[in-house]
């Protein structure tokens, strides 16, 4: 059973997308993918929910 909601569920991806890009501004790789890190966990501990983490490890990972 598929428990990710993988449909769009934001008012404005595309802004929010841009805020993203523009978070990375100015950092070195090193520092940016510590950045991704660091923001992958943060959202993982707020989902929280290990079937949903798992489900979205596998399908980030097939791509």
């Amino acid at each position: 059973m598929t428990k990710l909601n993988i449909e769009t569920n934001m008012a404005d991806p595309d802004a929010f997308y841009q805020k993203l890009i523009d978070a990375h501004s100015g950092l070195t790789d090193e520092q940016s993918h510590f950045m991704n890190a660091k923001l992958v966990l943060l959202l993982a501990n707020h989902i929280g929910d290990a079937d949903v983490l798992l489900e979205a490890l596998a399908l980030a990972r097939a791509d």
